[in-house]
C-alpha cells in the first residue's frame, strides 16, 4: 500500500532530484540523497523520480529493492544494524541477535513501539577483527555481548 506524499516531502524529493539529476548514473545519488533527507525512499516517490530521470517506475523500484541499504518505510529515531557476516556469526552474532530481538521486543525491519529504535540486519560492517559488531546510527561497536548491547540500547533511548 503506497501512501501519499506530503507537499513538504514532495518538495524535499524534488530538491534532491534537482541537485543530482545531471550526475552520471543519477538514480543512485538521488536515492541516497532522498534517504539521507527523509530517512527512507517512499514508494509514492517512485513516479516522481522516474519521470524526472526518464526512467520507468519499475526501474526505480528495481534499484530500491535490489540494494538492501534502501528503506521503503520510515524508521525509528535510531537504527541498530547487526552484522550477519561470517566472522560475526562465528563469534556469536546469532545469540546476540536473539538477545537484541528479545530486549527490544521486535524482529528485523521493525521499530519499537516507542519509535526509538529500528532493527536491521546488515551483511558486513567491516569490523571483522572485533566480531560480533553492531552499528547504532553512525557509531560502530565491536566485541559486542549481551551486556554491551543493553548499554548501547539504553544510551540510544536516553538520547531520544
Amino acid at each position: 500500500m503506497t501512501t501519499v506524499l506530503s507537499s513538504h516531502e514532495s518538495a524535499q524529493i524534488d530538491a534532491q532530484i534537482q541537485v543530482h539529476r545531471d550526475k552520471p548514473g543519477a538514480l543512485l545519488p538521488v536515492l541516497h540523497a532522498i534517504q539521507d533527507t527523509l530517512g527512507y525512499v517512499p514508494e509514492a516517490a517512485y513516479p516522481q523520480i522516474a519521470h524526472a530521470l526518464a526512467l520507468s517506475v519499475a526501474e526505480v523500484h528495481g534499484v530500491v529493492t535490489f540494494y538492501h541499504h534502501f528503506r521503503t518505510h520510515p524508521v525509528g529515531k535510531h537504527v541498530l544494524q547487526v552484522c550477519r557476516a561470517e566472522s560475526c556469526q562465528a563469534m556469536g552474532a546469532e545469540k546476540l541477535e536473539a538477545h537484541i530481538k528479545s530486549t527490544l521486543g521486535i524482529d528485523y525491519h521493525q521499530t519499537t513501539a516507542d519509535g526509538a529504535i529500528t532493527l536491521e540486519p546488515v551483511y558486513c560492517l567491516g569490523n571483522c577483527a572485533c566480531s560480533p559488531a553492531v552499528l547504532m546510527d553512525e557509531e560502530l561497536y565491536g566485541r559486542v555481548d549481551s551486556q554491551k548491547i543493553v548499554e548501547i540500547i539504553h544510551e540510544a533511548r536516553v538520547a531520544s
